[in-house]
Formats: structure tokens, C-alpha cells, sequence
């Protein structure tokens, strides 16, 4: 698959592709006999994977290292699973501070509705 095609496929830009690449964040991508990318199935679950992991924040130097490991082979499940195990316990943290703002939202939003609703009925008396 051409870097066109993986860039629409996953909505990333071309340039993210390339530089996801460069720092390691994907592991390199073969190149056809004209030295264009080639992706292959691998690489594109390697391209889903990243972009699912950044789209909750996980931090690029974590991934880069996670993706390491991974290229050591077999002898650094453990550590994988560690990695994961960190990140899974700091993004539970975050969500639970993102729903404490979230109902601290639903709150002030409700008070504007209350608010709304009053001056509304004094608007109706006069």
C-alpha cells in the first residue's frame, strides 16, 4: 500500500507518516524497487496502533520506547506489558480528573439553564 493510500486509510498526513518513521514511532517501512513505501498489513496495524495510542496522549518518547522493546523480540514482553500497565494506570487518572470536569461542566451549563429560565419568566410578567 502507497503512503497516499495509508495517509487517507488512517487520516493522517503524509509528512506524519514519514516523520512517525524517522523517530521510530513505526518500525521502518520497506520500499519498492523505485524506493517508494510499501506498506504492508503489519506496518498499517503498526500505523493504528500509534495514532489510537496518541489519541488519548500517550507520549511519543513512551511509544518510541514501546515500539523498541518490540524489536528486541520476545525477551521484552515483560517489559511491554509494564509499559502498558503504567500507561493504562496514568490514563485511568485522567479520565477520572476529565470527568470530575466534565460533571463540574454539566453543573455551570445547568446553572446558565436555571438562569435562562428565570429571567425568561421575569421577561413574562412584565
Amino acid at each position: 500500500m502507497l503512503i497516499a493510500e495509508v495517509s487517507e486509510k488512517f487520516d493522517l498526513s503524509q509528512d506524519t507518516l514519514r516523520y512517525y518513521e524517522r523517530i521510530g514511532l513505526i518500525p521502518r517501512v520497506n520500499r519498492n524497487k523505485s524506493g517508494i513505501r510499501d506498506y504492508t498489513e503489519e506496518d498499517c496495524r503498526w500505523v493504528e496502533f500509534i495514532k489510537c495510542m496518541r489519541s488519548v496522549g500517550l507520549p511519543v518518547e513512551i511509544l518510541i520506547e514501546y515500539v523498541g522493546l518490540f524489536q528486541h523480540g520476545d525477551a521484552t514482553m515483560e517489559a511491554r506489558k509494564e509499559l502498558l500497565i503504567q500507561q493504562r494506570k496514568l490514563l485511568i487518572t485522567r479520565m477520572e480528573d476529565m470527568k470530575k470536569v466534565l460533571e463540574r461542566l454539566d453543573y455551570k451549563i445547568s446553572r446558565y439553564d436555571q438562569t435562562i429560565v428565570e429571567k425568561e419568566k421575569t421577561l413574562n410578567r412584565s
